[in-house]
């Protein structure tokens, strides 16, 4: 297992727009002593989307270099290329991270049998762990029960993040397959333990691990009650998420608390003054954050 709270971390950006990989260094190290078992690097929160191909493979860098095996490093290869997947997981593999993440491939809208093929390229790049990133809510594609289940059968695949509320084809998961299986929406992490789920690829633990990560250990030692509480108590986080599109709001988040992460490239831009006002409330009302004097 890669771990039960990964977080999908940030890509800090300096004042003209360029990855600042120290600030980087700083905030992956503050993760994995705040919770987080390891990290997912340039995912949607990492907004890979715009990172050119060095900037992320040095991101990978810095990050195994930065953790030296305290935490796991997940390195996030997927595109709707399959020749730019593989590419980009076999440089990954060879920088020495600990596993792979790969989202479905997007916009294209590949049938079913597209997908089993795509996942069986990249697999052939490196032994090391693939999570399967399933988000129908961004790449319209909903990877099914049944595709997933073939995807099982591919020996480096290892677990799915799971970012589909359908608790049924969770269940189905969980009893077709032998896949560790990831909330990839913050709010399902608990229903998900619940089920069988190993914890969650996550993006509000940038704010709230050490309590993510006591709420799963909670549930695991038997204390059901406990982590239920903590996930309501953790309903300003999920709340946060919810302002504009990630990583938007998670970025205003983190600067806030100081951590000064930077703006976002084009398309995504910074949060509004309205919107920053929300983010705030929720970081106050989570109790991280001190109340501004009236």
């Amino acid at each position: 297992m890669l771990g039960e709270v990964l977080t999908a971390i940030v890509t800090p950006l300096d004042a003209d727009g360029a990855v600042d990989y120290d600030r980087f260094r700083e905030l992956a190290l503050y993760l994995v002593d705040h919770g987080s078992d390891g990290l997912v690097v340039a995912g949607t929160t990492g907004e890979s989307p715009t990172l050119t191909d060095d900037e992320r493979l040095e991101l990978f860098r810095v990050a195994a270099d930065a953790l030296n095996g305290r935490a796991t490093v997940i390195a996030g290869t997927g595109t709707y290329s399959t020749a730019h997947s593989v590419h980009l997981t076999r440089e990954a593999h060879d920088i020495g991270v600990d596993g792979f993440l790969v989202v479905t491939p997007y916009y294209n809208k590949p049938p079913a049998r597209g997908i089993v093929e795509h996942f069986k390229a990249v697999a052939a790049e490196s032994d090391k762990p693939i999570v399967v990133y399933n988000i129908p809510g961004r790449v319209v594609i909903n990877i099914e029960p049944e595709t997933i289940a073939e995807l099982a059968e591919i020996p480096s695949v290892h677990a799915v993040k799971q970012a589909n509320d359908d608790l049924d084809q969770a269940r189905r998961i969980l009893a077709e397959t032998d896949l560790d299986l990831y909330a990839g929406d913050d709010n399902l992490i608990y229903p998900f333990l619940e089920l069988g789920g190993v914890g969650g690829v996550c993006v509000h633990t940038h704010i709230v691990g050490p309590q993510v990560k006591q709420m799963i250990r909670s549930f695991r030692d038997g204390d059901a009650q406990t982590a239920k509480r903590i996930d309501q108590e953790l309903g300003p986080a999920y709340e946060l998420l919810k302002v504009q599109t990630n990583p938007i709001a998670i970025k205003a988040a983190l600067n806030l608390l100081g951590h000064q992460v930077g703006g976002l490239r084009l398309p995504l831009v910074e949060a509004s003054d309205d919107e920053v006002a929300r983010v705030r409330s929720c970081l106050e009302r989570l109790g991280v954050l001190s109340a501004a004097p009236a």
